[in-house]
């Protein structure tokens, strides 16, 4: 199947097809299917970060013993890997140089 150009803004969860449609950090080359993958995991991020709001509101919890920020980071690094197989070579470059992935 052919890939085609995405603009992606991780911090907005948005896959846009044309690049003036809104603000964006990433650029990546990629299928439908795995944009539909990419897709999923914004919205597990977005499930998890839901959760995380609710119990934020519980005290004395540090964010290091706290299951709802550790599968949003789990999530995220899920999110820089898959770009950065589908990344442009600046896209690339980018998330190198944020060391987020191992």
């Amino acid at each position: 199947m052919d890939r085609k150009r995405y603009y992606v803004s991780v911090q907005a969860r948005r896959i846009m097809e044309n690049q003036g449609d809104a603000a964006y950090e990433l650029e990546i080359e990629a299928t439908p299917e795995e944009i539909g993958y990419l897709q999923e995991i914004f919205d597990k991020m977005a499930s998890v970060e839901h959760s995380a709001y609710w119990r934020a509101h519980i005290p004395g919890v540090p964010y290091h013993h706290d299951d709802e920020n550790d599968a949003t980071d789990a999530y995220l690094k899920d999110v820089y890997r898959l770009l950065f197989t589908l990344g442009t070579d600046e896209t690339k470059e980018h998330i190198m140089s944020m060391n987020i992935l191992d």
